[in-house]
């Protein structure tokens, strides 16, 4: 596409009013290959050439290499880089040689495995293996093909979710898989991360165990998104060492990235348009000139409400193309999104919006357009949805559509500090308490536990096999521990997407049917009585949560708004873990129980996301224990708010929101993943604080690279707040969507005085 003459076309429009923050032209870049230390088996070799695949960039060359010296290997490169080959040709090689031998390939979604299975076939079928000797095996999987797939199956594509669920628990039917597994592939492996990635590391665990179990012990080669800790997140993920490649040898046609701020519409607020219509904009113009465009949006809910108003206004101006756009989410039926891929693969559809479950690999034909509504809380997420247009090495664009925050108006301010960045790192926690014991019950469903698995599941083994005996959920015998007869299948109640495991059914009253499941965690922020809950594209009035049921129940309804819910926290200190100076001031880290209150919710109008109304909640509180940073004050700040009448209380309070907001910036993770408390006397210390926490039960590491890196998030956070533009605090600074006081108090000024005395002490 000619990206220079449509950004002249927007330009042009009576609706631009200088959204154009920055434009990053990424030029083209060229090939580099590189040789194998010996050649590939021949009937490989040929089909390779035949696909257009040789020479090997050389990325892909240093992979095959240490994987034929037996190393695990990590691949952190580029979006559409190939690293698919890395561990196809690796995998092939061992297969070609030794009929016996199989391979597990994982992915974190269904439709990146069906989408998977249809190129290995595309590559190496009929030549080097017959078809039914590539096979998925997940839950769309129909039972009577599931034996066959078992016995005949060389490379089985699942996901963790089938792993833990479906295969592990009846490994005995897997024995002669499990015993000739050679290797396990791991693909997209920045995307387990926090707590679903906590829950695959204690999958792999289990995984490597029963492979033990059968006398296999299978390399493993990993495949991620650009990341700062590759080889560290690869590590912590599967418990084994590996070596990293990460020199990128692939080609790229030029992109021009744009960052888009939405226009202030009220200066002494600075307030700005909502992000949402700004990228239904930008996605309508797009679409109408017939540009193939994927537009991500950070929630279910957005998705739905940006496809219906492209819809509406695609409808409206009398074009054909109303027709050919759809949303894509988690929570369709699978036969629909089969259904939505292939369209879009074979290009019946000009436009999607989806959630960031097309920001993976799958293969969806060459788009030219990305629209970004909000920056997606990582650099690498960012890379991988806007990497999704232009994967042939023609012109592609990607617009940056920027959310009223602190972080996405910190990238507008300072595009450098995105485009210069390294990457933020990928966090999990494997010894998490919650999601270990989750996992010893399982594996010990599987095979009793012993002493020897402290080798696999690490050093905080048995203190946790302790807490599980004293609840009498394991029985010792002969020093093996075996689950207690009261528990049966545990892996059924342990969701590996949540730390609850437990979900909640919203039910159509005007059907009388299940329109789908949330997770138990965020229910009572998403089907509160009163909300409003969004199903492709129809609003839904939730009239009725049964908390003991764990349902919801839902009619119909034509609402013109959305709700957000406002929560109340409070946080109690549990044990200090480790302080450290900062200059002349403390920070510490430690575990603390945090109080959540779901107090009321607000009504926000859907196009402009003004508030229209406000309702109170009384629902019960949820209680959790977490890790958390915290934070002295250095005296003279004190004095010196003191003697500019500055409030001490909204300062704190601002600075907490600001510093949750800027947090994201390096860890790899959502604000929505942090929470904070900001108090003049806390009843723990005694003195004034501001905590941060992760919002997970036993926390995820968040807080963690937080202390780690305080300086850094105390300077990003006060570059933020002093480089608004706005007089009193905005939410592109120091307000807060969720807060549960109505961002109350809040003082700007005090919070920069705050953050200035901190850096100088």
């Amino acid at each position: 596409m000619d990206t220079l003459a449509f950004l002249q076309h927007l330009q042009s429009q009576p609706t631009y009013a200088g959204q154009i923050a920055h434009v990053e032209h990424i030029p083209p870049r060229r090939a580099a290959h590189a040789e194998l230390d010996h050649p590939l088996p021949d009937k490989l070799q040929d089909c390779l050439r035949k696909h257009h695949l040789l020479p090997l960039y050389t990325h892909q060359a240093e992979a095959v290499i240490h994987a034929r010296q037996g190393k695990n290997v990590m691949v952190a490169t580029s979006s559409a880089s190939g690293k698919t080959l890395c561990y196809n040709i690796a995998v092939a090689e061992v297969l070609l040689d030794d009929s016996g031998s199989r391979a597990l390939y994982l992915f974190p979604t269904k439709a990146l495995a069906q989408d998977q299975l249809r190129g290995l076939r595309e590559l190496f079928c009929p030549e080097l293996f017959e078809a039914g000797e590539l096979a998925t095996f997940d839950g769309d999987t129909p039972k009577e093909e599931r034996s066959e797939i078992r016995k005949r199956a060389r490379i089985i594509l699942t996901n963790p979710d089938m792993l833990h669920i479906g295969i592990l628990p009846n490994h005995q039917f897997w024995a002669r898989f499990l015993r000739q597994l050679r290797y396990v592939v791991v693909d997209e492996a920045h995307a387990y991360r926090g707590v679903f990635g906590s829950h695959v590391a204690g999958v792999l665990r289990r995984l490597r165990r029963l492979c033990r179990l059968y006398g296999a012990a299978p390399q493993f080669i990993c495949s991620s998104a650009t990341i700062a800790n590759p080889g560290e997140h690869a590590q912590a993920l599967v418990g084994l060492p590996f070596v990293v490649v990460d020199s990128d040898g692939s080609p790229h046609g030029a992109k021009d990235f744009v960052f888009w701020n939405p226009p202030i519409i009220d200066k002494a607020k600075s307030a700005r348009r909502s992000a949402n219509s700004e990228a239904t904009n930008l996605f309508t113009e797009l679409v109408s000139h017939g540009v193939r465009t994927l537009t991500f949006a950070r929630t279910r809910r957005l998705v739905e409400l940006i496809y219906l108003y492209s819809r509406q206004r695609l409808a409206e101006t009398g074009q054909a193309s109303a027709e050919r756009i759809k949303p894509y989410r988690a929570g369709y039926l699978p036969e629909e999104r089969r259904q939505i891929e292939r369209e879009l693969f074979e290009g019946r559809l000009t436009g999607v919006v989806a959630t960031n479950a097309l920001e993976l690999g799958v293969d969806i034909g060459d788009l030219e357009a990305t629209v970004l509504a909000g920056y997606p809380g990582s650099i690498a997420s960012t890379w991988q949805q806007a990497g999704r247009s232009g994967r042939s090495q023609g012109q592609s664009m990607s617009f940056l559509v920027a959310l009223d925050n602190p972080l996405d108006q910190y990238f507008m301010r300072h595009p450098e500090a995105f485009f210069g960045k390294n990457f933020e790192n990928a966090l999990v926690n494997p010894a998490n308490p919650y999601i270990l014991r989750a996992h010893l019950l399982c594996a010990a469903w599987e095979c009793p536990l012993s002493r020897e698995d402290e080798e696999i599941f690490g050093d905080t083994l048995a203190r946790e096999r302790k807490v599980l005996e004293e609840e009498g959920l394991l029985k010792e015998r002969n020093q093996r521990w075996y689950l207690s007869p009261a528990l049966a299948y545990p892996a059924q109640v342990v969701g590996i997407r949540s730390t609850t495991g437990q979900n909640f059914a919203v039910i159509d009253t005007s059907t009388n049917s299940m329109l789908e499941t949330v997770e138990a965690s965020v229910a009572l922020f998403q089907i509160h009585p009163g909300a409003i809950y969004l199903h492709q594209g129809e609003s839904y009035l939730i009239k009725e949560l049964d908390l003991a049921g764990r349902t919801a129940y839902a009619e119909p309804t034509t609402a013109n708004y959305y709700t957000q819910t406002k929560e109340l926290e409070d946080l109690h200190i549990v044990n200090l873990s480790r302080d450290k100076s900062a200059g002349r001031v403390k920070v510490y880290l430690g575990e603390v129980e945090v109080t959540t209150t779901v107090v009321g919710f607000k009504k926000k109008a859907q196009f402009t996301d003004e508030v229209i109304g406000e309702e109170p909640l009384d629902l019960p509180p949820q209680c959790f224990p977490t890790m958390a940073l915290w934070f002295d004050l250095p005296p003279e700040v004190l004095a010196r708010l003191e003697e500019m009448q500055l409030d001490f209380a909204g300062g704190l309070h601002a600075v907490e929101h600001a510093a949750i907001g800027i947090l994201p910036l390096f860890a790899l993770c959502d604000r929505n993943d942090i929470g904070g408390v900001s108090t003049p006397l806390h009843p723990d210390t005694g003195r004034a604080q501001v905590f941060i926490y992760d919002a997970y039960p036993g926390g995820i590491g968040i807080a963690e690279k937080g202390f780690d890196m305080i300086t850094e998030l105390w300077q990003a956070t006060l570059r933020a707040i002093s480089e608004c533009p706005c007089q009193d605090g905005c939410p592109s600074c120091i307000q807060s969507p969720k807060c549960g006081n109505n961002n109350q108090p809040l003082d700007k000024k005090a919070a920069e005085v705050l953050l200035e005395g901190l850096l100088n002490s």
